[in-house]
């Protein structure tokens, strides 16, 4: 008809196919690298972007209330078994609450008292002054 035998069909259709096929290969990478591009930008904004964001990070952390100790003991002679005790929570500055719980026989009252600074406006007893300073040098004495 046109005067295309086989063999010449078959060459003009192999760089045909290939265009597409190059085509088609260049489309599924630029849409792969623009997926890629939102992905990475995603990630860069939930990043910290430098020292100011990392020193806001650390000083958030500072007042995280991180540091605590529990002191046990008994509050009255006729007691045993440490029913009482002593709680101190504070963060990096010394700020935060003791909290007290004495047990007695027939009742079991608690106490607690803000503390700023390392140090409380109401008076610590020793037990709680223990918790405080426990809290605040990481060291749990019994």
């Amino acid at each position: 008809m046109l005067g295309i035998n086989g063999w010449e069909a078959l060459l003009l259709a192999v760089p045909l196919v290939l265009v597409v096929v190059v085509v088609r290969g260049v489309l599924v990478l630029l849409r792969r690298t623009a997926d890629l591009r939102r992905r990475v930008a995603a990630l860069e904004a939930h990043r910290p972007a430098g020292d100011a964001d990392l020193a806001a990070l650390r000083a958030d952390l500072g007042q995280a209330l991180r540091h605590v100790a529990v002191v046990r003991y008994d509050a009255f002679g006729d007691m045993g078994g440490r029913l009482s005790f002593s709680t101190a929570i504070v963060d990096d500055s010394g700020d935060g609450v003791v909290i007290s719980s004495i047990h007695a026989r027939g009742e079991s009252r608690t106490y607690a008292k803000g503390v700023v600074g390392g140090a409380s406006d109401a008076t610590l007893t020793p037990e709680e002054q223990q918790a405080l300073a426990a809290a605040r040098n990481g060291k749990e004495t019994p």
